[in-house]
């Protein structure tokens, strides 16, 4: 064999080795590259990230069994999460949230209400309504004073007693009472629909205008009588997430299961109307 073609033979080789030590480095290159971007997180491991950490909800008072309910369903769904809930009357609510209260979602009994916030602190995303409720006249166990109808509780012997003219289920009542021009005196204003219904059940009041939610929720403690006034005073009830929420990704998620069928579920059992 000639120098020459053992020289060629020779040259064939290294470059076959060379070759293959650029494929090699190439692909450890690439599973390098792959690595890295599983452990930085890749746009699908992002969007399945694990919710964590407290959600806190500020809900009108009337919604307190439901979301209750919601609440714990919620942890169970996403281990690591905890919902801390905030009821009271919608307007009281509407201002500690003005005044910089911190809170991830807020639930109103009104759309006036909800607007006193959006317009000052202006939401995430445009408020939803999800759910409608509607009045019911409270009265004690086997009702005792024979109300059945609105126009009743204006004589002098039931003590009646109205949620406060600027929470949603007050400001209901004046419209239902308007509409059939009654003039209702009460022997007192409550700040959110649970202090009007507690006073029936301690036997305080004799009857009270609450939501139908509320009578249901109170069992037997109460009985319920409902006038067909109720009709022209349906509360729609809108939820949002608010501005610089300290958990926005998990209060995304409480909203989505308030809204979903199975949250829909729970709040028309609860009473409450279809939005």
């Amino acid at each position: 064999m000639t120098r020459s073609v053992r020289r060629i033979r020779t040259l064939q080789v290294a470059g076959a080795a060379a070759a293959a030590l650029l494929a090699l480095s190439a692909c450890s290159s690439s599973d390098d590259s792959s690595s890295k971007s599983s452990d930085s997180g890749s746009p699908a491991s992002s969007g399945s990230a694990k919710l964590s950490g407290t959600v806190t909800v500020f809900a009108a008072a009337s919604l307190k069994e439901s979301f209750t309910k919601l609440g714990t369903e919620f942890e169970q769904q996403h281990p690591g999460t905890k919902v801390t809930f905030n009821f009271a009357g919608s307007d009281s609510l509407a201002a500690s949230i003005t005044g910089g209260a911190p809170a991830d979602v807020f639930a109103a009994a009104s759309p006036k209400t909800m607007k006193a916030v959006t317009d000052k602190q202006d939401g995430v995303g445009t408020p939803v309504t999800f759910v409608r409720n509607q009045l019911e006249i409270a009265t004690l166990p086997g009702n005792p004073d024979k109300v059945s109808s609105l126009k009743d509780l204006t004589k002098s012997g039931p003590k009646v007693v109205l949620c406060d003219k600027t929470v949603p289920c007050g400001a209901a009542a004046q419209k239902a009472l308007a509409a059939s021009n009654l003039k209702l005196t009460p022997a007192s204003y409550e700040q959110d629909v649970k202090s009007a219904l507690t006073k029936v059940e301690l036997k305080e009041a004799d009857a009270a205008v609450v939501y139908r939610t509320d009578v249901k929720a109170a069992g037997d403690k109460v009985e319920g009588v409902e006038f067909p006034e109720s009709a022209k005073a349906v509360n729609a009830y809108p939820i949002t997430l608010l501005k610089s929420a300290p958990n926005a990704a998990a209060a995304k998620a409480f909203i989505a299961l308030v809204t979903s069928a199975e949250g829909q579920k729970v709040l028309t059992e609860a009473g409450f109307l279809k939005p």
